[in-house]
């Protein structure tokens, strides 16, 4: 049978080693090491010193005071790091410590210090200080060899689980900061991860979707491009020559809303070849179909909206190019009106479409100057009256109208806008009205007629680049870019433009324009 000492040496030595295994806690399992080996080589104390990137410091001491211990860590602090620890800084360590205990106890505590090594690196040190004359045995030594291996057993796997769970909590942050969406599927297609921006896409939260199967949170309304991750799979993917899978539709959400996405899909293999896992990501191409949709738009309406008056241009040009033919001035002089006025129309048009195409490119830029808003509408008023003898156009502005501090020639732009659509989009005449009121911080100018009014479901889009309202883009010419355009100007003044929805009978568009400052 084994002496008694020899039972505990061993009992001790299976308690940390269950200890090393089973618990996480560095610091704990260090205060247990150290608290034994002091235990049973009877000593009075006991210390774990570790070496780091930024030195060497006690991570676990037994039996020293507090006083003490800063003493100690304020001694080991300064070792110059050296590329062979072993042969260099552990030598100072335990020099430093045997000074220090020799001279703190006046020479009646011995102390001995071994090596925390594993896989061929430097961790650190353990050391015991006892406290009666004599040396450590070679009994003793390595007994205290052992707890010094399993301490560095502990370091080692202590640094190996920090080192991990660094790497998981970067590979987190990676997910959860991309764009895109990203999710991972086992080899079962159920997911094992599921990042922010997929909930933003899909709707689900990510702790309703793992574990669950991709076919019950992947809903197709409608599948564009490629075959689904089930069709794929039916077909041999992601065994076969195809490396990865593209699949491009509209998705439906947790709330049955539609969402345009395309789906990547890479396979992880194992090097025999086994199926470890699927990652996807997740893009949303909305904006990308909105702007094929825009350019589709573009296309439709420029196309149609040049080729009227050119076909006019044309046809008048021929008519008075006959030679066959000799025509009253009268005729000539109507005919050469229409060439202007659609050669107008046209030049109108482009000035339009350049002017949408260098907003886009880099906004607006604002001349600006005291503008009195009153002369100016009553200005475009008086030239409206001229073009159009069914409407009866009003100019109604308050006494003392303040100036403005704006882009005369900008402002002169919105308001022709909002005049030729006034007068287009009622065609039956009637009045139109242009209000000029004063608040605060702001004055407001609006624009209102007496025609069909605008439904409310076009109401949201009507400022929007080439969008024309439903029940009148047939029956009135027009590319859809001036009240676009007019809110482009606004904003870039500081100011705000908007339908008015309280007006029950035709249309009244209003907007703001901040005062201008005294000097």
């Amino acid at each position: 049978m084994l002496p008694d000492h020899r039972v505990r040496q061993r009992d001790y030595l299976l308690e940390i080693s269950r200890a090393i295994t089973e618990e996480l806690d560095l610091e704990q399992v260090l205060s247990r090491i150290v608290h034994v080996a002091a235990e049973l080589l009877a000593g009075r104390a006991g210390l774990i010193a570790l070496r780091e990137q930024s030195g060497w410091h006690i991570a676990t001491s037994h039996g020293i005071s507090a006083g003490f211990l800063k003493r100690l860590n304020r001694l080991l602090s300064d070792i110059p790091a050296h590329n062979d620890p072993e042969r260099f800084e552990l030598p100072e360590v335990n020099r430093r410590l045997q000074r220090m205990t020799q001279a703190a106890s006046m020479g009646l505590l011995t102390g001995v210090g071994l090596p925390l090594i594993s896989r061929q690196e430097v961790v650190g040190m353990i050391f015991v200080f006892r406290a009666y004359h004599g040396r450590f045995s070679a009994e003793d030594i390595d007994l205290l060899q052992g707890f010094a291996a399993q301490a560095a057993i502990a370091v080692h796997n202590a640094r190996l689980y920090t080192q991990i769970a660094e790497q998981k909590r970067h590979l987190d942050a990676v997910l959860d900061s991309s764009a895109d969406g990203i999710f991972i599927l086992d080899p079962g297609f159920r997911f094992l991860r599921f990042n922010r921006a997929c909930s933003r896409l899909t709707g689900y939260p990510p702790e309703d979707v793992l574990g669950r199967p991709h076919r019950d949170v992947i809903h197709w309304l409608k599948v564009d491009l490629g075959p689904t991750l089930e069709e794929a799979e039916a077909g041999g993917w992601p065994l076969g020559p195809q490396a990865t899978l593209y699949v491009e539709g509209d998705l439906q959400r947790r709330d049955g809303s539609p969402i345009s996405v395309g789906i990547t899909y890479a396979p992880t293999l194992s090097p025999q070849e086994e199926l470890l896992s699927i990652v996807a990501i997740v893009r949303d191409i909305t904006r990308f179909r909105e702007a094929e949709e825009l350019k589709s738009t573009f296309i439709s309406i420029v196309s149609h909206e040049l080729r009227t008056p050119v076909a006019l241009i044309k046809g008048y040009v021929g008519t008075l190019r006959r030679e066959d033919a000799h025509w009253d001035p009268a005729i000539v002089r109507d005919s050469l009106a229409v060439i202007e006025e659609e050669a107008d129309r046209l030049a109108s048009l482009i000035d339009d479409l350049l002017e949408a195409s260098r907003l886009q490119a880099g906004g607006i830029t604002l001349s600006r100057s005291e503008v009195d808003l009153e002369q100016l509408a009553a200005r475009l008023v008086e030239r409206f009256r001229t073009q159009s003898e069914e409407h009866r156009l009003e100019i109604d502005f308050p006494a003392d109208f303040p100036l403005v501090h704006a882009d005369e020639s900008r402002l002169s732009q919105v308001l022709s806008n909002l005049l030729s659509n006034a007068v287009k989009y009622s065609p039956k005449g009637g009045r139109i009205l242009v209000e000029g009121r004063v608040r605060e911080k702001d004055v407001v100018v609006s624009v209102s007629d007496e025609g069909p009014g605008i439904p409310p479901s076009d109401i949201p889009h009507i400022f929007e680049r080439f969008y024309r309202a439903s029940h009148t883009a047939r029956t009135t010419q027009g590319a859809g870019l001036g009240l676009y355009l007019a809110k482009a100007i606004v904003e870039a003044h500081g100011g705000r433009i908007w339908v008015d929805d309280k007006v029950k009978n035709g249309t009244r568009i209003c907007f703001s324009i901040p005062r201008a400052v005294e000097a």
